[in-house]
């Protein structure tokens, strides 16, 4: 039973990977709108942290994080230089390794805190829905974690270099970063929170119609 349950994680997680890579890779992690563009890529990571537990969304987020690593260096943005280390500062000819802290540290925290927010919710709530209520919590702190840490990072490490390659002085770098943290972040979060309730119910009932829901750490035993 627990080589079935073992084989069973290892497919999940091998799912969620191939999906992190592809969402992370081309168009299809994100949902252009009016005003923004959402970004959904670490949604599997979220759904594979509650499912599969810490370790496995670890290793889900790391992913996510080469992907951020990848576009950066390959298709540079403005300010790629603050996930790549392979683009230059504005005004240098070369960047700094301290951009891998802020293109994996976020990412793997992504993959770790919705597992425990999901288990602690699951022991604080009662009634039929704590489910889909834990795993909204879950989906929006996973989001969150994402936002306020790349942008909290930049904000510490690259304060100054991020003005000049916005144009802007540097004291008005914090407006920018809580900008994006109170409108982006939050919007993130509210589609994160919806995404999770409803693809992390349909996942939690096939897992236990298949019999494996008591080897999932959802099922409140940690992995």
């Amino acid at each position: 039973m627990k080589k079935n349950a073992k084989y069973y994680k290892f497919v999940l997680a091998a799912l969620f990977a191939a999906i992190t890579l592809v969402m992370g890779l081309t168009p299809l992690g994100f949902i252009p709108l009016p005003f923004i563009k959402l970004t959904i890529i670490h949604i599997p990571v979220i759904l594979g942290s509650i499912l599969l537990g810490p370790r496995y969304g670890a290793f889900l987020g790391a992913l996510f994080g080469m992907t951020s690593l990848i576009n950066n260096t390959f298709m540079p943005a403005i300010t790629s230089f603050t996930f790549s280390p392979f683009i230059p500062l504005p005004g240098t000819t070369h960047g700094t390794p301290v951009a891998l802290l802020i293109c994996f540290l976020p990412r793997i925290l992504v993959g770790i805190f919705p597992y425990y927010v999901y288990c602690g919710m699951e022991k604080m709530l009662k009634g039929r829905d704590k489910h889909v209520a834990s795993l909204a919590v879950s989906g929006v702190v996973g989001a969150l974690t994402n936002t306020v840490f790349v942008m909290g990072l930049i904000y510490f490490l690259f304060r100054d270099a991020y003005a000049a390659a916005k144009g802007i002085a540097p004291e008005a770098v914090p407006g920018i970063i809580m900008g994006v943290v109170s409108f982006n972040g939050v919007i993130e979060a509210i589609a994160a929170g919806i995404l999770v309730a409803a693809l992390g119910k349909v996942l939690l009932r096939f897992t236990q119609s298949s019999g494996r829901h008591g080897n999932t750490p959802a099922a409140g035993k940690n992995t």
